[in-house]
């Protein structure tokens, strides 16, 4: 009786382990990552929160000040938020690969400064100068980060103090030379802004790229090397944000007309609260599509709206609150937009004679195949039978007492 074990036979135990999960269910790290797609309920549910939060400031900013609405003041108000928008596409951005860069907030006071200083010799030496500086910087920070692989906010900090050390050498508040006003393409600007955050965090959404871009996550040692990719994207990443920070000091230069020394991180934390409470992880790799842009229009209505009302307001309180705020988003999103259910994996039968380990740790060996069963006797032949009490047939000659001399 002859029988087949699984996976012997045609039937791979592959196979019987579970269904192959595709390229969308395979983790970036086989040993320690999380297969399977991200779901996009808890964000869908998140930013309709903040949309309706966003129209609930519009009508109070309406009903307190209708001409911040229309006109010069709608200018101004889209210009403030493109500005801030900028520096929360770079935390953003910077949060999105797991390696946050808090020195984004003095970066855009520098540039700001500069901005200021030299906006009179046109925009090449007012932007571009600054814009290839803090790229240099930005790819000096990124390869700090990733070569030797220490956490991004520490780093980032370092660079922050360097900033802020370029700052402290002006006392006094710095008029901008310069006659150029944004508001006049106050439309683009924004259009443009929503534009790329709305295509980033659709790209975002797409499980290879997600992937990829949160590649520098840690997923068991914060200290073990994520490979080469995950370097690439986060030097990459450092960069873009410390070039869009620059963008965002210059425009808010511009449009201020005197810009003030002063460190920056309040808008780093205004900028980092601002994403978290959009959607975006403190982990990295999870964010949505249209939360930066929901809570960005958001901040800037209620400042609009506390100017309105003649309050004082600090970013540093703002900045608090909507980084508290942010911190249970993101928890939020850890628990329910992580994959439902891990997929099984396919497992390789065991090499022969290798022990597998059972359950409590036991190790025992894998039995082999039983072929058919042998008969119970062998088959006796019929030409010459033998008899069993007759000479025994290892004796070709007489016995001894049967030769001729007894």
């Amino acid at each position: 009786m002859a029988y087949d074990e699984p996976g012997r036979s045609g039937q791979s135990e592959s196979t019987l382990v579970g269904p192959d999960p595709g390229a969308e269910a395979v983790a970036d790290d086989l040993q320690n990552g999380e297969p399977g797609r991200d779901r996009f309920g808890v964000y869908v549910f998140w930013e309709t929160l903040l949309l309706f939060g966003f129209g609930a400031l519009v009508y109070l900013l309406w009903q307190e000040n209708p001409a911040a609405l229309r006109g010069n003041g709608l200018r101004a108000l889209i210009v403030d938020v493109v500005a801030l928008g900028l520096l929360a596409l770079a935390a953003g951005l910077s949060l999105r690969t797991a390696a946050v860069n808090l020195a984004i907030g003095p970066v855009a006071v520098a540039a700001g400064l500069h901005f200021a200083e030299q906006s009179d010799r046109g925009l090449l030496v007012a932007v571009g100068t600054p814009a290839a500086v803090a790229a240099v910087g930005g790819l000096l920070l990124g390869l700090t980060v990733v070569v030797l692989h220490v956490p991004g906010w520490a780093a980032s900090l370092g660079a922050a103090a360097g900033v802020v050390v370029y700052i402290e050498q002006r006392a006094a508040p710095v008029l901008v030379q310069g006659d150029y006003d944004p508001r006049g393409i106050a439309g683009q600007l924004f259009v443009g802004f929503a534009a790329v955050t709305v295509i980033g965090g659709l790209f975002g959404a797409i499980g290879p790229v997600r992937r990829l871009v949160g590649r520098f996550r840690p997923v068991a040692d914060p200290a073990r090397r994520r490979g080469v990719a995950a370097a690439v994207v986060t030097a990459g990443g450092y960069v873009c944000s410390t070039v869009l920070a620059m963008l965002a000091g210059a425009l808010l230069a511009s449009v201020d007309g005197t810009v003030t020394p002063a460190d920056g991180l309040d808008w780093t934390v205004l900028a980092v609260g601002a994403v978290l409470l959009a959607g975006t992880s403190a982990f990295g790799l999870r964010g949505g599509v249209f939360g930066t842009l929901l809570t960005v229009g958001a901040v800037g209505l209620f400042l609009a709206y506390a100017q309105a009302r003649g309050w004082t307001v600090s970013r540093w309180l703002i900045g608090g609150a909507v980084l508290a705020v942010g911190l249970g988003v993101t928890r939020l999103v850890e628990r329910l937009g992580r994959p439902a259910s891990e997929p099984a994996r396919p497992v390789s039968p065991p090499a022969a004679g290798e022990p597998t380990g059972g359950a409590g740790g036991w190790a025992m060996s894998q039995p082999e195949p039983v072929g058919d069963w042998p008969p119970v006797l062998p088959a006796q032949s019929t030409d010459n039978p033998t008899d069993p009490w007759g000479p025994r047939r290892w004796e070709t000659n007489s016995p001894i007492w049967q030769a001729d001399d007894r």
